[in-house]
């Protein structure tokens, strides 16, 4: 992923500020290069190839037992080598496993950033992580109560999709702007409100998640 420069988080943390004043609820957009890892996935896909080695060998060859054990290490051991790439790890992991960490890890990033106690209940989360290719809003409970799942899906598709054209932060900024227009539709500004929670982009790396 790109790193996003300084102009970049200057626009969105703007279009955050903007769409906040059209309502009393909070919303934080969280970026994350990789949601987990998958070290440990990557490392038993390694383990099982080489424990894999000596089967042809012994049934098809009539190489020494020294020798196919002696492969099998070199498998392991090139495997492990292999397994330090970031990109290899997420390629061999299953569709469904990234997907349950990126939402794990969305999750977290919801009670990490004190969406959870909000005055009524009324944060939302931007969730993207890059390796994954993941995207999604996670909304408190007194939104969930007024809004649809439907309409997040929708904004969650229409930021993808520019993303996907490397429109990434105009992607953000016309969720930012549309959830604000949803918030607001439900949760117009209260005349004392106060801002409760940072109006910048958080990105974060990832790296050394397992």
């Amino acid at each position: 992923m790109k790193p996003f420069s300084s102009d970049e988080h200057a626009v969105i943390a703007d279009a955050i500020s903007r769409a906040e004043r059209t309502t009393s609820g909070e919303i934080v957009v969280v970026v994350a290069r990789a949601s987990s890892g998958y070290f440990f996935f990557a490392l038993m896909c390694v383990a099982l190839a080489a424990l894999a080695v000596p089967l042809p060998l012994i049934h098809f060859t009539k190489w020494p037992i020294e020798y196919v054990y002696l492969l099998q290490l070199a498998v392991f051991g090139l495997g492990v080598l292999i397994a330090r790439w970031e990109r290899f790890r997420v390629a061999i992991a299953p569709r469904g496993l990234k997907q349950a960490r990126a939402h794990l890890r969305a999750v977290e990033q919801f009670l990490a950033q004190n969406l959870h106690t909000t005055k009524g209940r009324t944060g939302v989360l931007i969730y993207v992580s890059d390796a994954e290719r993941y995207a999604e809003v996670i909304a408190d409970d007194g939104i969930y109560k007024k809004v649809s799942p439907e309409i997040w899906d929708e904004l969650i598709e229409d930021l993808t999709a520019q993303i996907g054209r490397g429109n990434r932060v105009e992607g953000f900024v016309a969720a930012i702007e549309t959830c604000g227009a949803i918030l607001a539709e439900h949760f117009p500004p209260e005349p004392l409100g106060e801002d409760e929670l940072p109006n910048h982009l958080i990105v974060i790396d990832g790296a050394k998640l397992p």
